[in-house]
């Protein structure tokens, strides 16, 4: 009869409505591979990233978390099955001889001896399904922990090729600023040449030496960012920065892999930081209904059988068992409201969760939108910035050929250069925020396609 109040509410479904298309994709599905990575087409970028899986310690902690949560759910599971204990005791006793009956010397009774062994039991009803929530909540714990080092992995991967680029990028601008040198010499050659022929002046000669200063003095810069990356990438791999040599190359030798975002409901289910908080938000429900339960009474079953015995050869005899049967029902009634504060504690947690997981949500489509722009504007920022790089580059062939002819001013020669060497710099930083850009998208879309949810706690989408 009692069983007819068990509590037997399940978690609601988590409905939501199908967001429009984003306005940056063409909403195709293409879902990226697991290892998506793959497409930037670098056999040095997929060992790193290969190794951090491997090493790197903030993936390491994610791991640990797991083993801590999953120890809290068998914690949680345990008061759901009964305990059983055995108990074996051999006891052997003697009164003092001076507190008889009779007074000093009259003596105690002689020793004694007692054997027991038994087997205790206990078992409480979970009549109200307070510890079934309680499990509940704690297995919904133990999934987020998993979600959640989903997210450490993508964000240590994303980390590792942004820590790669930027060393592909600084090797870019030190070979550019390289070969501007070696220009600006050629030209500063050619200008002292006329100087000493008495067709140019020493303040042709001066501007020209400041602009060979001026690129030399880039060269250090890019080479501390260029070590420093590299010192980057070997904490995110998990070793010490002496230990690591990178060869690297130049961004324009990566392929550029093409990501299509595919529907906004398919994010629901890919994203493992949304997953997270849809497992929270489970835990704080199930939170919530135990906490609903302890208010009513606990019902407890106690059990003892077993044997003892004054002498151990009749220990295992039929006289000499024993049992214990208790039923036990506990029913709080004034706790100074410590029952309704826990209650409006899980309230307050479950109420924070849904917030957290609709943000959670409302986050992800902005991510995916903003990285959805960030390439295509990147891209095409990038082609724009060839044309220019190209165009300057004639300008400045041209340029140094009239000067040798003595046919062209110093200054359209110097303003050639500075544009130049200006565009060559804008173009590499174009190409790396491309790059980036693509890396934010694959991030943004949770990396590889994820399995769908399934069962009570599944995202419905309308």
């Amino acid at each position: 009869m009692l069983s007819a109040c068990i509590f037997t509410s399940e978690r609601p479904d988590i409905v939501l409505e199908a967001p429009p298309p984003y306005r940056a994709g063409r909403g195709t599905s293409a879902p990226p591979a697991l290892d998506w990575w793959r497409g930037f087409r670098s056999p040095e970028l997929v060992r790193l990233i290969e190794e951090a899986q491997a090493n790197n310690t903030d993936i390491s902690i994610a791991i640990a978390r797991i083993v801590e949560a999953d120890a809290n759910s068998k914690l949680a599971f345990a008061p759901l099955l009964p305990t059983l204990t055995a108990n074996l005791q051999g006891l052997r006793s003697r009164p003092s001889q001076t507190t008889g009956p009779g007074g000093t010397g009259a003596g105690g009774p002689a020793e004694r001896e007692l054997y027991t062994a038994v087997l205790n039991a206990s078992y409480e009803i979970d009549f109200w399904g307070k510890n079934r929530a309680a499990s509940v909540a704690a297995e919904e714990t133990a999934v987020a922990s998993r979600f959640n080092k989903e997210v450490v992995v993508l964000s240590t991967i994303v980390s590792v090729g942004n820590a790669y680029f930027l060393v592909l990028g600084s090797q870019d601008q030190l070979r550019v600023a390289r070969n501007n040198l070696a220009a600006a010499d050629r030209i500063l050659t050619l200008i002292k040449q006329r100087f000493e022929a008495g067709t140019a002046s020493q303040l042709d000669v001066a501007q020209q030496e400041a602009l060979v200063a001026t690129v030399r003095a880039t060269i250090p810069v890019f080479d501390e960012t260029l070590r420093q990356n590299i010192a980057t990438l070997a904490v995110l791999i998990g070793r010490a920065p002496a230990e690591l040599s990178v060869k690297g190359g130049s961004l324009f030798r990566l392929g550029t892999p093409r990501v299509t975002p595919g529907l906004p409901s398919e994010l629901l289910f890919q994203r493992p930081d949304i997953r997270a908080a849809e497992a929270n938000l489970a835990s704080s429900e199930a939170s919530v209904e135990s906490a609903r339960a302890a208010f009513f009474p606990s019902i407890t079953l106690t059990g003892q059988s077993g044997y003892q015995s004054a002498v151990f050869k009749l220990l295992f005899r039929p006289e000499s068992a024993l049992y214990q049967i208790a039923a036990n029902l506990l029913q709080p009634i004034f706790d100074g409201a410590r029952l309704e504060g826990q209650l409006e504690f899980a309230k307050g947690v479950q109420l924070e969760m849904l917030e957290t997981y609709r943000k959670a949500v409302l986050s992800a489509f902005g991510d995916v939108e903003r990285a959805l722009i960030a390439v295509t504007d990147t891209t095409e920022q990038e082609r724009l910035q060839q044309q220019a790089v190209a165009a300057s580059r004639r300008a400045f062939e041209i340029a140094e050929i009239r000067l040798r002819e003595g046919t062209v001013d110093l200054v359209t020669v110097l303003q050639t250069q500075q544009t130049w060497f200006t565009n060559e710099n804008n173009l590499n930083v174009s190409r790396l925020a491309r790059m980036q850009a693509i890396l934010s998208l694959f991030q943004a879309l949770g990396g590889g396609w994820m399995p769908p949810a399934t069962g009570a706690g599944a995202v419905k989408i309308q």
